[in-house]
């Protein structure tokens, strides 16, 4: 089943369809969740607000900037099943999608600064997707890729930043703070269940130290350095 159903994506943005969205604003940020990358911006209380800092900081600077949600996984069983296949493989189909989908709109709107952010399993995409646009725009597109696993390789280029905490076990590759959270799993799912709580995949298996903060010194001085050189 997992090799024969077919491929199943999210329908994006087409970059036709929002030149008028965003034609007003000096900068484009395009959010990607971690987990499955279905959460939806005004949910994702663990990547929202870092996303509303660095509007805010922009804003200090005299930026217009506009959030536009991309989907890495359809909410379907199909489309589960598609979102595992394309994280074993590196997320290789849908970031050369998002990668087009960026040259275009880059094409429509040459003017336009593009910041693609995204934090664990969507900091992996956003490096793949950077890597993947063309050289020819690559100077006004940035990237901020927050959490990304321990097996994701370092970017080299000014124009991204790959940020990893200091205590983030997934990042680090602690493989003994992981099998402990992998064993902790189940009795984390069960109480969850027995206290009347669904909690989502990502949420059992989350990782010691996987945590995010925009009032953490250590994500927004970083984050804070990175906008301040490249658009300040």
């Amino acid at each position: 089943m997992f090799l024969l159903t077919p491929d199943v994506f999210p329908d994006n943005f087409q970059p036709e369809n929002i030149v008028n969205d965003v034609v007003q604003s000096d900068i484009i940020i395009i959010f990607n969740a971690g987990g499955w990358g279905n959460t939806p911006f005004e949910k994702a209380e663990d990547f929202a607000p870092i996303i509303d800092g660095i509007q805010k900081t922009l804003e200090e600077w005299g930026y217009n900037s506009i959030v536009i949600p991309y989907n890495r996984t359809k909410d379907s069983f199909a489309g589960k099943i598609s979102g595992a296949r394309e994280f074993l493989n590196s997320f290789d189909t849908s970031s050369k999608n998002l990668a087009e989908s960026i040259e275009t709109l880059k094409t429509k709107l040459p003017d336009k600064k593009i910041i693609i952010a995204g934090l664990s399993n969507g900091a992996t995409f956003v490096d793949e997707t950077y890597e993947k646009i063309p050289n020819g725009i690559k100077e006004s597109v940035y990237a901020i890729s927050i959490g990304a696993p321990f097996w994701v390789d370092e970017v080299d280029s000014d124009n991204i930043l790959q940020l990893k905490g200091s205590s983030d076990s997934l990042a680090k590759g602690d493989i003994s703070a992981l099998a402990i959270s992998v064993l902790k799993a189940p009795f984390k799912w069960l109480s969850a269940r027995l206290s009347g709580y669904n909690l989502s995949f990502a949420q059992i298996l989350h990782a010691a130290g996987h945590d995010y903060l925009w009032s953490s010194p250590e994500v927004n001085s970083q984050i804070v350095a990175f906008l301040e050189k490249n658009f300040r």
